[in-house]
C-alpha cells in the first residue's frame, strides 16, 4: 500500500498542492458573503482560516512519523504544508486586525496583553515567522545544522496553536482537545527510542 502511495506522491507536483489548498480561501470568502459561515461571518471566516492553518501544521507534523513508522514518504510536501500553514495563519491574523478589530491598534495591543488566548496565538505566529523566512534552499545551505534547530520551533508553534484554540472556545469542547491529543501523539511518535546498551 505504501509503495502505491509513494509512487502517486512522486507524480504530484508541489505547485498542485499550493493551488489546491489556496482554493479554500475564495470558497471561505464566498461562504462568508452568502451566510454560509453563520450569523457572524467575520468571526466565522477568522475561525475557519485559523482552524485550517492548524490542520496544515498537523499534517506537516505527521510527515516524519508516517515515513518512520508506516514507510509513507511525503517529505517533498513538508515545506509546502509549512508555508501554506503560515499563509493561513497570516490570513487569520489579517481578518482579526482588519475586519474584526478595524485597525484599532490600541485596542488590539490591549487585547494581546489582557486575553491569554490572543497572547498565545500571537506567540505561535511569531514562532512561524522565522520558519517561513528560512523555508528556502538558500537558507538551508547557509544555516547548515542550525536550520534544523531553528525549525524545531514548529513543535512550539503547533502546540501554541492548539492551546489558542482550546482557550478560544467557550467551555470545554471536544474538537480542540482532539487536535491537542493528535499533536501530542505525533510529537511522541517523533521521539526515537534509545538503543539498549
Amino acid at each position: 500500500m505504501q509503495q502505491g502511495i509513494n509512487a502517486a506522491a512522486r507524480k504530484i507536483p508541489t505547485w498542485a498542492l499550493y493551488i489546491l489548498c489556496l482554493l479554500w480561501v475564495p470558497w471561505l470568502v464566498y461562504l462568508a458573503q452568502t451566510g454560509g459561515l453563520g450569523r457572524e461571518p467575520i468571526k466565522g471566516l477568522e475561525h475557519a482560516l485559523g482552524e485550517f492553518a492548524l490542520k496544515l501544521l498537523i499534517v506537516g507534523l505527521a510527515i516524519t512519523p508516517l515515513r518512520r513508522h508506516l514507510g509513507i514518504n511525503l517529505i517533498k510536501f513538508r515545506r509546502a504544508f509549512g508555508l501554506l500553514a503560515f499563509i493561513y495563519v497570516t490570513l487569520h491574523l489579517a481578518v482579526w486586525v482588519v475586519l474584526d478589530m478595524s485597525l484599532l491598534w490600541g485596542q488590539m495591543w490591549a487585547d494581546v496583553w489582557k486575553r491569554p488566548y490572543i497572547t498565545i496565538g500571537m506567540a505561535g505566529f511569531v514562532c512561524l515567522v522565522p520558519l517561513a523566512l528560512t523555508s528556502n534552499n538558500w537558507s538551508v545551505r547557509k544555516m547548515g545544522s542550525n536550520w534544523r534547530k531553528l525549525h524545531k520551533l514548529t513543535y512550539v508553534a503547533v502546540v501554541l496553536g492548539a492551546i489558542h484554540f482550546i482557550w478560544l472556545v467557550k467551555g470545554i469542547q471536544l474538537e480542540p482537545l482532539i487536535y491537542m491529543a493528535v499533536i501530542l501523539l505525533l510529537l511522541a511518535l517523533r521521539i526515537k527510542p534509545r538503543k539498549a546498551g
